[in-house]
């Protein structure tokens, strides 16, 4: 149980305060409610620029890290289809220096022409080294709009293309830090061995005086059903060919994201999963095979990832995969794998929860989604998952019209074959 009281500043900033005694390093994480889903088609990878510029200092404090770095203190932030995340980690008894820190370039981001080119160029060697040139880098570049049609998550968080990072203009980027970069479209969380009354009085010094920023109205176009199924084939310069097959699920929060995640970990978590122990150990169809949800706040995608061992095709490993899919669906698994996996998720619970960042982090999201009490109810929801809703869940998901189908084949096979 992770117990937590709840502030909102009359500027509409979210307060969470969690204390555990049991550590002497406090957490403080600000989520902004902005991901790569609130971007303009034509102006993507907006956020996770933002991730970056926020970090280029502001306009009373031109260095962010190094009076964190004096304090005691570590950050770094995260962006994905959904929210930009900050976090900060320092000794307790520094704990107005984070204050300080994030309240600034919550007011008043130092915009420059250096720090914006800077960061772009930052971007631009990152979209080019882990998407472009990187073996298998583009697989998401190349899914996601295979998956998505019209909803804004059929680009990456990266970006559709490098030219939207490169053609971005100050205006543009000054108008996207007001619109979302404000009390009202932020969560503070404080974690460790503090009082709620002591942050509270922190809170309103350092962002009371923050104004609130305009309500948000960004209404996203939601997928239409799927179909048909889609395939798409690429040739790269790899030396394995590699499958990636993506179904559309529930958005997180709902009753079939549960049952999803539940799946999910009963097809492929560790060495006693279904798809290990038959597709790899047994038979040895893949040499590597993974199964995943991609957790998103709209509805989002069930992933499979995997490459063929020497001698099968693509084909016949995407074949033997699917025949794995339609047991699942077909079959009621024992009450013994159920309860196995379930034991193994509520052990990666108890432990995530000894840690004070991560604690914070959840909380963050949990009120994101609407309720940060749900981090405490889930536990509940996944212990009354039956076996007969994960095969329910396995015949709505995994039903061939609705798949997305990528071939990543070798190129370098495909010329020695000749």
């Amino acid at each position: 149980m992770i117990d937590f009281t709840k502030f909102t500043l009359s500027n509409g900033l979210t307060l969470l305060v969690h204390k555990d005694e049991s550590t002497p390093i406090v957490a403080v994480n600000v989520l902004y409610k902005v991901g790569s889903r609130n971007e303009s088609p034509d102006k993507t990878g907006f956020a996770h620029l933002f991730e970056h510029l926020m970090f280029g200092g502001s306009e009373n404090i031109p260095s962010f890290d190094q009076p964190l770095e004096k304090a005691g203190g570590e950050n770094n932030a995260f962006t994905n289809n959904d929210i930009t995340n900050y976090y900060i980690t320092l000794p307790k008894e520094n704990i107005e220096t984070a204050f300080w820190l994030e309240s600034d370039r919550m007011l008043n981001l130092g915009f420059s022409m250096k720090s914006l080119d800077v960061q772009r160029q930052v971007v631009i060697e990152e979209f080019k080294q882990s998407y472009l040139n990187q073996p298998y880098g583009d697989v998401w570049l190349l899914l996601k709009p295979l998956a998505y049609k019209h909803h804004p998550y059929q680009w990456n968080t990266i970006g559709k293309e490098i030219k939207h990072i490169e053609e971005a203009k100050m205006a543009d980027v000054k108008a996207f830090y007001k619109k979302y970069y404000n009390p009202t479209n932020a969560i503070l969380v404080v974690a460790g061995n503090i009082e709620a009354d002591e942050i509270l009085a922190l809170t309103e010094k350092w962002f009371g005086g923050i104004p609130a920023g305009e309500p948000i109205h960004d209404h996203f176009i939601q997928e239409p059903e799927q179909t048909e199924a889609r395939f798409k084939e690429v040739f790269r310069d790899v030396p394995i060919d590699s499958l990636y097959k993506v179904y559309p699920m529930a958005a997180r929060g709902t009753k079939d994201y549960y049952l999803a995640d539940l799946l999910s970990d009963i097809l492929s978590n560790g060495n006693s999963s279904r798809l290990y122990r038959k597709l790899i150990k047994e038979e040895g169809v893949f040499s590597e095979l993974d199964a995943y949800i991609s957790g998103d706040f709209d509805p989002g995608l069930f992933v499979f990832s995997g490459k063929p061992s020497e001698g099968y095709t693509l084909e016949e490993a995407d074949k033997r995969l699917e025949q794995e899919l339609d047991l699942i669906k077909n079959e009621l698994i024992s009450d013994f794998e159920l309860q196995k996996v379930k034991n193994k998720l509520e052990a990666t619970h108890i432990f995530s929860e000894t840690n004070v960042l991560n604690n914070a982090i959840n909380l963050a999201i949990a009120e994101s989604l609407g309720d940060a009490n749900t981090i405490n109810t889930e536990k509940e929801i996944y212990a009354k998952i039956s076996a007969k809703e994960i095969g329910q869940i396995a015949q709505t998901i995994f039903r061939t019209e609705k798949s997305s189908t990528l071939y990543y084949r070798s190129k370098q096979k495909k010329d020695a074959a000749k």
